[in-house]
């Protein structure tokens, strides 16, 4: 079949073992096809001579699309970057994800970047392969950032689209015979909706979705991820989606339709206490007839003062509680992640916070807790105070990535406070 061109896609490695692979470029991938264009997607987690492979693929493409999130990613990005424009200069190299749409001046100013797609990519990088193909100009392609003689340009922002508009993600490219043999598992990353109605302020997901919840229907949801389940083998999905029982009817028709089918794996999501909550014992129990085993819930605090700082004025305490309840009753095991650290978080603060966590704990055995020092995300809303406060926000891609995501950078935090903090937390939580 006739192409009208070739667009590679690259996902650089990462930290830890294969999370599967990865959604957001089989997203992009979907609309290529769909416009006609050939992709080939490498994924340097299953792909061990990643750059020999890059570089062959690129000899007759029209651009390359790699995917960047905000830390030790940047390396194999910039590595790859490098490596390309040394072996065949003349392909458009172009960066995509969270990091280059929240810092895309930044990103742009590397001289092995060329263009930045910003936000979400489906039809941009349509847009943009159309253009390169036809050796048409860049100037009217919304969602861009690129460099004319010399200048950064930034084009228009391209709205956010339903996402039940697009092409469904191109699953027929995954090698799942080698993502399981890298992870020992036949799993799946999948995801029902993108976005979250909430605005805490140390969250990068309202910067880019604008607080929008994005989904597909409850009976899209059932069939795609059965008929993926039966035609692949897979045997456990991780949702990605930041929040998904946002709309609760069509997440209890999303867990009926899945036990209804008869089709059996296990799966997982990420949510805020407050949905779970609204649920009856039923529902709850009807998530884990379905085969959910695990909920990831964003926390953070149990300080009252801290949440307010947060903007989390919809996280409750007795939630908390509550959940942690009808979960254990569910079976279904629980993660409670935690920041702190927050800037305005007192000592008092975490001592309530550890005294609330070690509790439920306590009660109940299906509950366990992540906590982490508060991390500087780009373009979340309190970086004005956190200048204030003496944080020194990285200037560049190689700051970014040198920046060790999980330690303790905060000025506010250091010395005996940070040490009184640390002999704290290694007695509060089992």
């Amino acid at each position: 079949m006739m192409t009208r061109g070739k667009v590679v896609l690259f996902y650089p490695p990462y930290d830890g073992p294969p999370l599967g692979a990865p959604l957001s470029l089989l997203a992009l991938a979907g609309t290529l096809r769909a416009a006609s264009f050939e992709v080939v997607l490498i994924d340097a987690a299953i792909e061990p001579n990643y750059l020999l492979r890059i570089e062959e693929e690129c000899q007759f493409a029209l651009c390359i699309g790699i995917s960047v999130l905000t830390g030790p990613m940047i390396r194999g990005a910039i590595e790859a970057a490098q490596h390309i424009k040394k072996h065949t200069p003349n392909v458009c190299v172009v960066f995509g994800g969270w990091h280059p749409t929240l810092c895309p001046e930044s990103t742009l100013q590397e001289e092995f970047v060329d263009v930045v797609v910003r936000g979400q990519g489906e039809i941009t990088i349509v847009e943009l392969a159309e253009a390169l193909a036809g050796n048409k100009p860049l100037d009217f392609i919304q969602g861009l950032s690129w460099k004319k003689g010399g200048r950064l340009i930034e084009n228009l922002e391209r709205r956010v689209q339903p996402i039940d508009t697009f092409p469904l993600p191109a699953y027929e490219l995954i090698d799942f015979d080698a993502y399981e043999k890298a992870s020992g598992k036949r799993e799946l990353a999948y995801a029902t909706s993108v976005g979250c109605p909430y605005a805490c302020n140390y969250c990068t997901d309202m910067v880019v979705y604008k607080r929008r919840f994005n989904a597909y229907s409850a009976e899209h949801v059932v069939g795609e991820l059965t008929g993926l389940v039966k035609q692949y083998g897979i045997t456990h999905v991780a949702l990605l989606d930041s929040n998904f029982p946002v709309d609760l009817r069509r997440a209890i028709a999303i867990a009926q339709g899945i036990r209804d089918s008869g089709v059996k794996f296990t799966w997982t999501f990420q949510a805020s206490t407050d949905f779970i909550c609204r649920m009856s014992q039923e529902e709850v129990q009807l998530l884990a007839d379905s085969g959910v085993t695990h909920m990831g819930f964003g926390t953070e605090s149990t300080s009252k003062a801290v949440l307010k700082l947060m903007n989390k004025r919809h996280q409750r305490v007795d939630e908390m509680y509550e959940t942690a309840r009808k979960t254990s009753l569910a079976g279904i095991r629980v993660t409670f992640n935690l920041i702190l650290g927050y800037p305005g978080e007192t000592d008092e603060d975490r001592l309530i916070t550890f005294r609330t966590m070690s509790d439920i704990g306590r009660r109940f055995g299906n509950m366990r807790f992540s906590p982490n020092i508060f991390t500087p995300y780009p373009g979340i809303p309190i970086w004005p105070q956190l200048r204030e406060l003496g944080v020194v926000e990285p200037k560049t891609l190689q700051e970014w990535m040198d920046m060790p995501l999980g330690a303790n950078l905060l000025p506010w935090l250091q010395g005996p406070e940070f040490s009184h903090f640390e002999r704290v937390l290694s007695f509060s939580f089992f």
